[in-house]
């Protein structure tokens, strides 16, 4: 976006969390879509007489990333209290880390307008989450609210990053990384619409080759990659707005209104000192054994970068393409096992790209959650090569698949879809087609050759879809031309 002579300083905080059956403190379950406040004990509520009891998988877990992101893992960390009165945090106050993170000073690689860009991750901390609230409508109108308490306890990790973004579209590439690292490390499952993935942007503006920062706004609980481009974007034009009227920008939190494609004031920025943060007296520091991180870091997958660089050296393929399969690590494992099955790279990329990618948006589907095999896909593509199915029969083929998921053999059977390939069988249709036609004949043979193109057509149309094209063409050209 445009921003004259003002340029955007833009850093995220994002809160996933973890994928964990139970609960950062007690043994409540994490379960998303249960009833409203089934899933609580007196822990995750924080009444008074209970002790938290720390979860050692989210611990393994935010080593894991720290190290994905390129941290510093912590020998000695700790947790502390952060008091705040909400009505989503019965305890008010919220179990969390402060200067004592687990992780602290990594990066991650994003690839702007073709060059590489580094974001630097300030600390990643682990936390609990609050509890829900459940609006009629948005917040700014909501006639009342209800508690949902099921979330209170559920872990997080708060990936905050350095203010090293300059525009809506960086901040954007930045968390849509992030979001590939932790499916790739398989630590959270970064349903952003259910909230397991969302972030606060951090946003001002100041005149461009300024050294110091302007005033920021923070926008909370953004919850997808078009609301977080689009908030920012309105931000950003305001921010320059209220400095060209010579208008001050007030440091507060402010809230995404979809509805109306606008920013709106919810309260004033708390700083540290408002939080009167204290070391949590009924949790022990955390002492991190060197030969358990060795141990984690041991174990760590291929990660999106990597994987990137083996598809365009081991199958040739574009970075784009590459790009696109890495996204996600249901993707990639798609891929690769397609690869076990057929060896044409790049057709089986652009399969995935363009009719797998589009069936998934239509039905609103992941890839781990739909019918379709690898296996049936590369059957399909084999049929296509042996001329038993044509390209555009495959379509249809492939759309029976992903929806039934039966193998295509099956959906070419049970449709009668078997490509004609027999000249003998295919002359005589050709042959009526021609001498039905007469004036196109003709006007082909005074060099119309899109006269041809209609009797093709008349053929495919005759025999359904199901005549080989290429054969049709050579049987109609050598009858048109032989008289024959």
């Amino acid at each position: 976006m445009p921003t004259g002579r003002y340029e955007a300083v833009i850093g995220l905080e994002v809160h996933a969390e973890l994928r964990t059956d139970s609960k950062i403190f007690c043994a409540c379950s994490t379960r998303f879509g249960a009833e409203p406040n089934t899933q609580v004990c007196p822990i995750c509520t924080g009444m008074p007489g209970v002790l938290p009891v720390l979860n050692r998988k989210v611990v393994e877990y935010a080593i894991k990333t720290g190290l994905a992101l390129n941290c510093e893992i912590a020998e000695f960390s700790k947790f502390d209290r952060k008091n705040y009165f909400y009505p989503d945090l019965p305890k008010a106050y919220q179990i969390s880390q402060y200067d004592l993170p687990i992780c602290r000073n990594g990066y991650i690689d994003i690839e702007v307008e073709g060059r590489k860009k580094r974001v630097g991750i300030t600390r990643v901390h682990m936390e609990e989450d609050a509890g829900k609230l459940l609006h009629q409508g948005t917040i700014a109108s909501t006639p009342y609210s209800l508690v949902d308490l099921n979330r209170s306890g559920v872990p997080l990790l708060e990936i905050v990053s350095e203010p090293d973004m300059r525009s809506p579209a960086e901040a954007r590439l930045y968390m849509e990384k992030l979001r590939s690292i932790l499916l790739f490390l398989g630590v959270s499952d970064c349903r952003m619409e259910e909230g397991s993935l969302r972030c606060d942007a951090n946003v001002s503006v100041r005149i461009q080759g300024q050294q110091g920062f302007g005033t920021k706004t923070e926008i909370k609980n953004l919850n997808s990659f078009k609301a977080l481009e689009r908030a920012l974007e309105y931000e950003i034009k305001r921010q320059i707005e209220l400095l060209e009227d010579d208008e001050s920008v007030i440091q507060e939190t402010r809230t995404w209104d979809e509805s109306q494609q606008a920013t709106l004031s919810m309260r004033s920025k708390e700083e540290a000192q408002d939080y009167r943060y204290f070391p949590d007296p009924d949790l022990v520091p955390l002492i991190i054994d060197r030969g358990w991180v060795e141990e984690v870091r041991s174990s760590l997958p291929e990660l999106p970068d990597a994987a990137r660089e083996r598809l365009m050296r081991q199958f040739n393929l574009p970075e784009y393409d590459a790009n696109l399969l890495t996204m996600t690590k249901d993707t990639l494992d798609f891929f690769d096992e397609c690869m076990q099955y057929y060896q044409d790279a790049k057709t089986v990329s652009n399969w995935i790209m363009g009719e797998l990618s589009r069936l998934l948006n239509q039905h609103n589907l992941e890839l781990k959650d739909a019918k379709i095999k690898p296996a049936h896909l590369t059957e399909m593509l084999k049929m296509i090569d042996s001329g038993q199915i044509s390209g555009k029969m495959a379509k249809t083929v492939f759309e029976e698949m992903f929806v039934s998921g039966k193998s295509p053999e099956t959906v070419v059977r049970e449709k009668g879809m078997v490509q004609i390939s027999d000249e003998a069988a295919l002359e005589p249709v050709i042959a009526r087609i021609i001498a039905e036609n007469s004036g196109v004949v003709e006007d082909y043979r005074k060099g119309k050759e899109k006269a041809f193109g209609f009797l093709v057509g008349q053929v495919m149309k005759a025999t359904r879809g199901q005549a080989n094209p290429k054969v049709v063409n050579d049987i109609l050209r050598r009858m048109l031309v032989d008289g024959q």
